[in-house]
Order: C-alpha cells, then sequence, then structure tokens
C-alpha cells in the first residue's frame, strides 16, 4: 500500500510512524506529508530518509491511504481532495467526527460499518476512545443508562507547545503559554473552548462521539475535562448507570475477556492504572471497579490510555488494518 501521512512532522505523526514501523504495516511507499515550512525536512523510517512533501504532491501522488493528523482547516480543506482521487482518508481531527455522512470508527466497536465507499472515516476524540472500548461491552451486556464522566487529560494532548510550557515552568523559567495559566503544579479545569453551555467543546465532544460510536442516543452523558501537568497519557473516572443489574466481578470478567483492555486492579497491592504506566501502550487500561454505594445500578471504574497511541496514532492505523483485512481498499 501507497501511505500518506499528513502532518508527518507533529507529535500524533511521530507517534504514527512509530506504530506504522512496530505493527509492521504493509508500507509500499511512504508518503511523509507536512506544511510547506516543513517541505523538505527528512525524516527516518525504518532506517531510511524520506524527504517531506506538501499537500499538492501528496495528492498527485494518489495514495492508498492517508493518515491525517494535521487539524481540522486543514481536513476541511484537503481530505476531499485527496478522496476524489481514490484516496481512502482516516482523519484525526474533529472535522468529520459529527458529519453524518461520515463514520466515526472505533475497529474494535464498529469496524464492521466501514465499506469500500467510505473515503472519509474519522478518529474519535482522544478521551472518547478509551472510555468507549470499555463501556461498549458493557453496554451490550447492560445497556448504560447515564454516564459521569471526570477527566485528567495529558498535555500532550495540547501538543509540543504545552509541553515546552510545563518543561520551562517546571525549571522556574518563564514559558510561551499554551494555556491562560501556568500548568506545573497546577490542574485548570478547561480543555479546548467553552461553549454557550458553559461547557468546554472537549465535554461535549464526549458526549456526542459517544451517542455515534455506541449508535445511542438515549443514555444521559455529562462530563468535565481537567488538564493535568502529566505526559503519559490520558485518566477518566466514570461512574455508570445500567438499566439492568450486574455484579462487579462479572464487569471485571467482562472486561477482562475484551480484546484490547487490560485490567489492573488489585488496591490491595497497590495495582491500578496510571498514565505514568500506560505511556508507550496501545492497550487501555481499567481499574478500580467498585459498586456505586449510592446507587445500585451504577459502577465507578477508572480508565487510563496513552493518548497519543490508543487515542490517536494506533486507533488511526487500526482502521486502515481493518479496512486492508477487509479487502474495503483497494491500490491505486
Amino acid at each position: 500500500m501507497k501511505i500518506a501521512v499528513v502532518g508527518a512532522t507533529g507529535m500524533v505523526g511521530d507517534i504514527m510512524l512509530k506504530v506504522l514501523e512496530e505493527r509492521n504495516f504493509p508500507v509500499s511507499e511512504l508518503l511523509l506529508v507536512a506544511s510547506e515550512r516543513s517541505v523538505g525536512k527528512k525524516i527516518n523510517f525504518k532506517g531510511t530518509h524520506h524527504t517531506v512533501i506538501g499537500l499538492e504532491t501528496a495528492v498527485a501522488s494518489r495514495p492508498d491511504i492517508a493518515l491525517f493528523s494535521a487539524g481540522g482547516t486543514t481536513s476541511v480543506e484537503w481530505a476531499p481532495k485527496f478522496a476524489a482521487v481514490g484516496t481512502t482518508v482516516i482523519d484525526n481531527s474533529s472535522a468529520w467526527r459529527m458529519d453524518p455522512s461520515k463514520k466515526l470508527i472505533v475497529p474494535e466497536i464498529n469496524g464492521q460499518s466501514l465499506t469500500q465507499e467510505d473515503k472519509i472515516i474519522a478518529n474519535p476524540n482522544c478521551s472518547t476512545i478509551q472510555m468507549v472500548m470499555a463501556l461498549a461491552p458493557l453496554h451490550q451486556e447492560y445497556k448504560i443508562k447515564r454516564l459521569v464522566i471526570s477527566t485528567y487529560q495529558s498535555i500532550t494532548g495540547t501538543g509540543v507547545k504545552a509541553v515546552q510550557q510545563l518543561d520551562r515552568e517546571s525549571k522556574g523559567l518563564e514559558a510561551e503559554p499554551a494555556y491562560p495559566h501556568p500548568i506545573h503544579k497546577n490542574a485548570i479545569p478547561h480543555c479546548d473552548v467553552f461553549l454557550e453551555n458553559d461547557y468546554t467543546k472537549e465535554e461535549m465532544k464526549l458526549v456526542h462521539e459517544t451517542h455515534k460510536i455506541l449508535n445511542d442516543k438515549t443514555m444521559g452523558v455529562t462530563a468535565t475535562a481537567v488538564r493535568i501537568p502529566v505526559v503519559g497519557g490520558h485518566s477518566e473516572a466514570v461512574n455508570i448507570e445500567f438499566e439492568k443489574e450486574f455484579e462487579v466481578e462479572q464487569i471485571r470478567e467482562i472486561l477482562q475477556n475484551t480484546q484490547g483492555i487490560e485490567v489492573q486492579d488489585k488496591p490491595s497491592d497497590q495495582l491500578y492504572p496510571m498514565p505514568i504506566l500506560a505511556e508507550g501502550s496501545n492497550s487501555v487500561f481499567v481499574g478500580r471497579i467498585r459498586r456505586d454505594t449510592s446507587h445500585s445500578n451504577a459502577v465507578n471504574m477508572w480508565i487510563v490510555a496513552d493518548n497519543l497511541r490508543k487515542g490517536a496514532a494506533t486507533n488511526t492505523i487500526q482502521i486502515a488494518e481493518y479496512l486492508i483485512a477487509n479487502a474495503l481498499v483497494s491500490s491505486n
């Protein structure tokens, strides 16, 4: 397959290249694509240096699959241009997620909905992906009635500028701010922009994307998203109210048998998911599974994943792998 990585010089683009190599993805020709200011830069992939090219050159090359992580503005303008020449685009931005004509895909959950006609496929938000990985098998078994979500999100979700801000602040230096407040030794209850309803865009992504991926708009979803000074991944405290009765051990067993989930749940041994342990892994980690003592049909759990991997790069590449395995994409 001729593969284009659009946004190859960014944080997610860098991880995409690592994951493509780790998973031995079938790349016959690799196109590394970025903005004009990065054209000509050299990037190593599998021991070979590749020269970064521009978007127009990439479209003219008619790649079979384009993995996009270059922001919503770029996706809106360029994804249709790639699709028009027969390329299947898998996009990491929020540009296409809520478009009713586009699929929002986590392969383990709804990959089977994909067809050859899907030329622009949306990758969900990082905080949504890790959560629905744990929710989907439980929703199938018990039907979720309501979710109350609190996220504790890595600065890597904001990008390089945020990483630099934390690094400089931790050394007592002034930094170009990625956030409206210091992030070192702080927690900022402000991820993305505030909307008219006083929720942030990130919080509403958790609402709308969960409904779309699980194909159920009847469940109530409310969220608070917080940025914290960690780099390993996002953490989420999720309270789940079911319509059916459950046993905690049954929930633990369902999650243990779910592909892509690792249960770390032995508090007596101080075993529970943490971003410092999730960093670099493609799995979603679930722990602190316990009945809500205030509600008979509710359970609390703690969900952690590397937001640059399963939350972004890995899920994108898994979608591409699903397309190839099911003959849903063909060589141009």
